[in-house]
């Protein structure tokens, strides 16, 4: 990802900055029922997206997401925007969220990547490809941007 940045000199002079920035998606670092923490992240998160350089609560409010119809396209366009190439869904952990075909064929027509598992095996498959785009600018591969839309509870 490509910047402009600020320096600031003594004096009160400045100098224009390009600089380029490799993004590695962060690690899922630990699992259990209702938690979920990101490396790097002091937030334990009970439902998140996980982007190259960032994560969030995923807030199914926003999009008056519930576990049937599930995962609609408005919960993906964040991350659309940011570039992502490969999108991982978990469904929860008893796989009650559901993912429609039109959420799929949305991230499909976008040139991305989907996999829809359960929510334990897809913080595994996220975990994996996080791991191979380390550096994603530089290495140039299907994995270079990775999303994870991960869901814990199934009770709400």
């Amino acid at each position: 990802m490509g910047g402009r940045g600020s320096l600031l000199l003594p004096g009160g002079g400045r100098a224009r900055l390009r600089f380029s920035v490799a993004m590695s998606s962060p690690e899922i670092a630990s699992l259990s029922w209702g938690q979920m923490k990101v490396k790097g992240c002091s937030t334990t998160y009970k439902d998140c997206k996980v982007w190259p350089g960032g994560s969030r609560t995923w807030d199914w409010r926003e999009t008056g997401t519930n576990h049937s119809p599930g995962v609609q396209p408005a919960d993906l366009e964040e991350v659309v925007k940011k570039g992502a190439q490969t999108v991982v869904i978990g469904r929860g952990m008893s796989e009650a969220l559901q993912v429609p075909s039109s959420t799929v064929d949305y991230l499909k027509k976008n040139g991305i990547e989907v996999v829809v598992l359960q929510t334990e095996k897809a913080v595994e498959e996220y975990n994996a490809l996080a791991a191979r785009g380390v550096k994603p600018l530089q290495r140039r591969n299907i994995f270079r941007n990775n999303f994870c839309c991960a869901k814990q509870k199934t009770n709400d």
